[in-house]
């Protein structure tokens, strides 16, 4: 998993009129959650620009004025017209305790239902895995070589080495289509996946419950 070192400073006082006046300079207030306490810090917008603006999914060596932690991002507040990053949550991570993060889907290979004329179609562009840190990769590699026209990969269809995947089985994942009208057939069955796959997401909260 790519690795991302990241200077902070400790945010002195707390509120919006602090989370304001830290903007206007030109910087992002961010929380850290998950430990053994709540962190509150804030950089130079131009800090996180390697962090946000990018497929890659980072670890992050936080450096909190000497206090140093691991973490990765939680959740992301971007102004609605800008896009300018507004605050950022991390999570704090161990690397002997299991994390669920989404990991960035690459596909690798030449499918013979596109050689034939097909068309791909990817729904997901991240998949959800619980693993432990040391066992992340970069990516998650998906090869279509053999996939024909007609054919999908769904997330109960995926494996990998060390990671369990939490995307609902049925989720459809990266398919071929045969031409346009075809192409507008698996809108329907993407979202006949989809519900079945919220129907067993229901379910298994469900079991959890009991």
């Amino acid at each position: 998993m790519k690795s991302i070192d990241l200077k902070v400073h400790p945010r002195k006082s707390l509120g919006k009129k602090d989370a304001r006046n830290l903007r206007r300079e030109g910087n992002v207030p961010c929380v850290l959650y998950g430990g053994d306490e709540n962190h509150h810090f804030f950089a130079h917008e131009n800090t996180f620009k390697n962090l946000v603006f990018t497929h890659n999914v980072y670890l992050i060596h936080l450096d909190i004025e000497g206090d140093k932690r691991l973490a990765i991002v939680k959740e992301l507040q971007l102004h609605p017209v800008t896009d300018k990053v507004m605050h950022i949550d991390f999570q704090e991570v161990s690397r002997d305790k299991m994390i669920i993060i989404g990991l960035p889907v690459e596909i690798t290979g030449s499918s013979v239902g596109v050689k034939a004329g097909g068309k791909l179609r990817q729904r997901k562009r991240y998949i959800r895995v619980k693993g432990l840190i040391e066992n992340m990769p970069d990516t998650l590699k998906i090869d279509i070589t053999d996939l024909d026209i007609g054919q999908s990969f769904k997330a109960g269809d995926l494996k990998y080495d060390k990671l369990e995947v939490l995307e609902p089985t049925y989720s459809l994942v990266v398919g071929v289509v045969s031409s346009r009208v075809a192409a507008k057939s698996l809108e329907p069955l993407a979202e006949a996946a989809e519900a079945e796959a919220e129907e067993e997401k229901a379910e298994e909260a469900e079991e959890t419950k009991e």
